[in-house]
């Protein structure tokens, strides 16, 4: 999301040439496909997790430009709202005791950033929505200094011709317009990146899309925004409405909307390219002078960087990544469904069980998928989104049936033999499966405990503004202190 672009108009000639270019860079991308030149040997995993800034009131703090200037960390990069910063971890495997080094790698560099933010008057938050966001500091003078972010903004808007009504009904209801994409900065989520092979990408995609509703049901921590107590990942809902292009005419048309879970299974990576390029306009309009055909012709590796940038700009919960490192092309799925939080170790742990659940259901002899319907998963996603952890799921062989239940009895079992699969040690495996499954027995994952938190303060007679600012300040230390979320102690 945070890649430079300058600021500019775009002419139609702009985008007829973009359309000619990027529907070539297709082309050239189904060759490499077919002609196998693809970094695949060593599979990798990467992640990135988008961080919150708050002051001392816990309020956001709009001063990313001025914590990143004192981290001068090229791991830390700017987000979209100025309350928000994003760290990259350096792509690694997951055998031996990987996850325990990642765990102290990133809590150092995540004590280090809090240092510097700290200079600044600013602390950092992993959490999936701040719930002492007011929608006073949603707006387009709240965006990121990047041009990107402007761009984005005309772009979106200028598709929709009028302003944005988001709606979500819950717990509470909220009903609000709004005239830029501001309302997206609100999300912040943690990203988990697994290299596989052209030939593979299709059943791990497909593997990450079944499973995408238990990850959101384990690890919700949104049920919060504006004062309203909405849907137990109200993120998901409310990424799907900020940056929609969509007008209510053409909604009703059928047109599909720019985040997106997909509407089927793949054969090929190939698929979900082809789907972006055919059902989305492009937003950023930008040609390189890079040759695609005459690239790969001389043997040289093509950055196929319009299909790249417009890829960036179709939100799907599983996106395909196309990337080239060190002159060797490789293929990424981006696991983009949970938010940030509540803690590095609970952060790890839901990779774990990611990683290790993908692997299985990938490589099964029967998949997963073959056995119940897209749709069935869509439903399960968003049904996990509105419920969180007591939510009930689909599942082929059982029907309709808890998701902590399914996860206790099914799941982590595959978790655990995928892990080994992997090479994760055995005691590493046990520790942070052992997270998931606490999890599931309490009943408790960040946004339990968030809800749970205000009400009894409330109780105790605070108004709802007074709240959500002494539940953010409780959250900070156990937060910090790294432990797990079943663990936090309730008022």
């Amino acid at each position: 999301m945070g890649e430079e672009v300058e600021r500019r108009d775009f002419s139609r000639e702009d985008r007829t040439r973009y359309r000619h270019k990027i529907r070539r860079s297709l082309d050239v991308f189904a060759s490499m496909l077919r002609e196998s030149r693809f970094e695949f040997e060593r599979p990798l995993t990467g992640m990135e997790i988008e961080l919150n800034l708050v002051d001392d009131n816990a309020d956001p703090a709009m001063r990313n430009a001025e914590v990143l200037a004192a981290l001068a960390d090229p791991d830390f990069q700017t987000e979209l709202g100025q309350f928000n910063i994003e760290i990259n971890v350096a792509p690694r495997r997951l055998a031996g005791d990987e996850n325990a080094d990642l765990e102290r790698e990133l809590r150092a560099s995540l004590n280090n950033a809090e240092e510097h933010a700290r200079a600044t008057g600013s602390h950092m938050v992993m959490i999936g929505i701040l719930p002492t966001l007011r929608r006073e500091h949603l707006t387009g003078d709240s965006l990121s200094a990047n041009p990107r972010y402007a761009l984005l903004n005309e772009q979106i808007f200028a598709a929709r011709g009028e302003d944005l009504d988001i709606r979500i009904d819950g717990i509470d209801r909220l009903a609000v317009t709004t005239d830029s994409i501001a309302p997206e900065a609100a999300c912040t989520s943690t990203q988990f990146h697994l290299q596989v092979s052209p030939s593979q990408f299709a059943a791990y995609w497909n593997a990450a899309q079944v499973i995408a509703g238990v990850q959101v049901a384990l690890g919700a921590n949104s049920p919060l925004l504006f004062g309203r107590e909405l849907w137990r990942e109200t993120r998901i809902p409310l990424f799907e409405q900020a940056t929609d292009t969509r007008s209510e005419e053409i909604r009703a048309q059928g047109v599909r909307p720019r985040v997106w879970f997909g509407e089927r299974w793949i054969t090929s990576v190939f698929d979900l390219f082809e789907e972006n390029v055919r059902y989305f306009p492009a937003l950023l309009p930008i040609c390189d002078d890079e040759d695609p055909e005459q690239v790969l012709e001389s043997g040289d590796i093509p950055q196929l960087s319009e299909l790249r940038l417009h890829n960036g700009t179709v939100y799907r919960w599983n996106r395909p990544i196309y990337a080239v490192v060190k002159d060797r092309p490789h293929l990424r799925v981006e696991n983009r469904v949970l938010p940030a939080g509540p803690t590095v170790v609970d952060t790890v742990a839901n990779g774990a069980f990611y990683y290790g659940l993908v692997r299985m259901l990938a490589e099964a002899d029967r998949p997963v998928w073959t056995q119940m319907s897209f749709s069935a998963a869509e439903e399960n996603f968003h049904s996990c989104a509105r419920h969180g952890i007591a939510a009930s799921v689909f599942w082929p062989g059982l029907g309709y049936v808890p998701v902590s239940e399914l996860v206790l009895r099914r799941l982590l079992p595959l978790a655990h033999e995928g892990l080994e699969k992997w090479g994760v040690s055995a005691s590493e495996r046990d520790r942070l499966l052992g997270i998931i499954e606490q999890r599931c027995l309490t009943g408790r994952n960040g946004a339990t405990w968030q809800v749970e938190t205000l009400h009894a303060l409330e109780g105790d007679g605070l108004d709802r503004q007074g709240a959500l600012h002494e539940m953010l300040r409780r959250y900070l230390p156990p937060m910090h202190e790294n432990v797990p979320v079943h663990e936090w102690p309730l008022p």
